[in-house]
C-alpha cells in the first residue's frame, strides 16, 4: 500500500483522525490546523462540544507525546528525505510562543534533546541525539529512511528557563513515499532477540499506578554482567501506548552509574501507564561500546488510579 498520511490529535479526550493515501510524502492535516485544534482543546471549546468537564480536559492534556505544541513550545515542521534510499538531513527547531527558536536546554539523561522516531505500526524504532546549532536553534542529523510509511517524530527535552516545565515531549508525523506493508504487533511479547542477546521482561503494567519492570539481558544462555552506563543509567526505556502512540513516563531505578561501572543482568524501571491497554516498549542497552535495542509488547491492566477504559487486547504470545 502507498504511504498513508495519518495524524491523531488528542484534544479533551476526543480523537480527531484523518487519513488519505499519497504517492509522495506529505502531511494529511496542515500543521496550522493541528495547532488551532490544540489551542481549541486548551481553552475548553472542544471539551464543551464533547460534553466533557475541565477535569477530563486537564487529565488528557497531561499525557505527553500526542501534540505538536505544549507548555508554550512547538515542534517546527520537519525537513527530511521524502523517500527511501535517499541520503539527506533530518532537521527541525523547537519554537517558543513568539515563534523564536529555543536555544537554551537543560541536560537530561546526559543529552539536551532526545529524538525518537517510530513508524505508526510500532516498527522502525530509532533513538537519536542530533547535533545542535546554537546560532540558528536548529537540530539536525544525517538521515536515510530504510522503509516507507508514516512516522511519528518525538522531541523530548527540558527548556532551560525560569519556572519552566520539568519535561516537554512534542510530536509530529512525517510521511515517507513508497510501497509498504504495515507490520503491527498482534500479540504480547516479553522476550526479545537482538544482535545475539536475549532480553526478557518481568513485571506487570497497571493503569494509574507506578509499576516496576525488570529487564534481564543474557547471551548464549548466560547472564550478561558487563552492561555499561548509557544516558545516565544501565539502560534507557521508551514506552508508547498502542493506538495513539502516547509517550509514557519511565524512570530507571537505582543510583546513577559512574564512568567505568558495569552491571547486569537486570535493569529495573518504574513505569506509569495512564490507561489500560497495549503498550510498545523499546529498551536501549550498551555492551562493549555498542548500543542494542530490544522490543516488547505488553498489556496494562486496570488499576484504581488510571482511566477506566476497555482493554481490547487480551491475546498473548509472540509479537513481531
Amino acid at each position: 500500500m502507498n504511504a498513508a498520511g495519518r495524524l491523531s490529535l488528542y484534544g479533551a479526550g476526543v480523537v480527531v483522525a484523518f487519513g488519505a493515501a499519497f504517492g509522495i510524502a506529505a502531511a494529511v492535516v496542515p500543521d496550522s490546523a493541528v495547532a488551532n485544534w490544540t489551542a481549541a482543546a486548551s481553552d475548553g471549546s472542544m471539551a464543551d462540544h464533547a460534553g466533557m468537564t475541565d477535569t477530563d480536559t486537564t487529565e488528557t492534556a497531561t499525557i505527553p507525546g500526542v501534540s505538536l505544541s505544549g507548555y508554550g513550545y512547538e515542534l517546527s515542521p520537519i525537513t527530511a528525505p521524502t523517500g527511501t534510499g535517499q541520503a539527506g538531513e533530518f532537521s527541525f527547531q523547537i519554537l517558543d510562543a513568539d515563534g523564536t527558536p529555543l536555544t537554551a536546554y537543560e541536560t537530561s539523561h546526559e543529552k539536551d534533546l532526545h529524538l525518537i522516531v517510530v513508524r505508526t505500526d510500532g516498527t522502525q524504532f530509532r533513538h537519536v541525539h542530533p547535533t545542535f546549532d546554537e546560532g540558528t536553534g536548529t537540530w539536525s542529523a544525517s538521515w536515510e529512511w530504510a522503509e516507507a510509511g508514516t512516522y511519528r517524530i518525538y522531541a523530548d527535552f527540558v527548556p532551560d528557563v525560569t519556572d519552566g516545565p520539568d519535561k516537554v515531549t512534542l510530536t509530529r508525523t512525517v510521511d515517507v513515499a513508497g510501497e509498504f506493508t504495515p507490520d503491527p504487533a498482534t500479540a504480547t511479547s516479553t522476550a526479545s532477540e537482538v544482535d545475539g542477546y536475549t532480553v526478557t521482561l518481568d513485571g506487570d503494567l497497571t493503569a494509574g499506578e507506578s509499576s516496576e519492570l525488570t529487564l534481564s539481558v543474557a547471551r548464549d544462555g548466560q547472564p550478561v554482567t558487563t552492561l555499561q552506563p548509557y544516558l545516565g543509567a544501565f539502560g534507557h526505556l521508551v514506552a508508547l501506548r498502542d493506538g495513539d502512540l502516547a509517550y509514557l513516563h519511565v524512570h530507571a531505578e537505582g543510583d546513577e552509574p559512574r564512568d567505568g561501572d558495569t552491571a547486569g543482568p537486570d535493569i529495573r524501571f518504574a513505569a506509569e501507564a495512564p490507561t489500560a491497554g497495549r503498550y510498545l516498549l523499546y529498551l536501549d542497552f550498551q555492551v562493549d561500546g555498542k548500543v542494542h535495542t530490544a522490543e516488547f509488547v505488553v498489556d496494562a491492566g486496570h488499576g484504581t488510579g488510571g482511566t477506566d477504559t476497555d482493554d481490547t487486547h487480551s491475546d498473548t504470545g509472540d509479537g513481531h
